[in-house]
């Protein structure tokens, strides 16, 4: 069975992390934030942040995804580190020009509720404490998103942006992940089995138990 090429727009500590194993264990190639010495052959690519590689190939070629071949699935696709801030997924530019150049292209947009994931994002290293607040984020200037009201009118601003821009699409679908249907909905969307389904990466105040059951990222 072909996979397509599957693109999460979803902010970080939106499931990210459990939707890369998720497609992982489907069968996918995934290159999730960072890509890592494991995730390629190509010595080029190590290392590499995959917000900056979209940029890369949209600024030089046109295709965000020119220099990501190797991969069809992308489920953290923003940077926001030693000063760099890169959200590929905000930009109706990159977006547009994914649809172009590769038609078929499945985009999922992972949320949760704007207030919990406001203050995940709080609790995840510096995120919200700083990196957010300091650095030009797309709808969070310099000196917003330290308040939790603020990061969640900007998680929910981003959702009606993807909802807006992506309406009546059948290629796109939003999905909430405390939804107990997340992974069949997500199953149906991309043509194919998800073998695995689980919650990961988990902040450590959100952590209820030690099994798999944890809050995503």
């Amino acid at each position: 069975m072909s996979l397509p090429i599957v693109i999460n727009l979803g902010l970080p500590k939106s499931g990210t992390t459990t939707l890369a194993r998720a497609l992982r264990e489907a069968g996918f190639t995934v290159a999730d934030y960072r890509i890592r010495p494991a995730d390629t052959e190509n010595p080029e690519l190590r290392g590499r942040f995959v917000g900056g590689l979209i940029y890369e190939g949209y600024f030089t070629t046109g295709d965000p995804l020119e220099h990501l071949e190797d991969f069809n699935a992308f489920t953290e696709i923003n940077k926001l580190r030693r000063g760099h801030s890169f959200w590929p997924q905000t930009d109706f530019g990159v977006i547009e020009a994914i649809r172009q150049h590769h038609p078929s292209t499945r985009f999922l947009a992972s949320s949760r509720n704007p207030r919990d994931h406001a203050m995940s994002l709080l609790r995840w290293s510096d995120l919200g404490s700083h990196r957010l607040p300091k650095l030009t984020v797309p709808g969070l200037p310099v000196g917003y998103g330290e308040t939790g009201q603020e990061r969640a009118r900007w998680i929910s601003a981003h959702h009606a942006f993807l909802d807006r821009i992506f309406d009546g699409d059948p290629n796109y679908l939003k999905f909430d992940i405390a939804n107990p249907e997340a992974r069949e909905k997500i199953a149906a969307h991309l043509g194919c089995d998800l073998p695995w389904w689980g919650r990961l990466n988990v902040n450590s105040t959100d952590s209820k138990s030690n099994n798999i059951s944890k809050v995503a990222s």
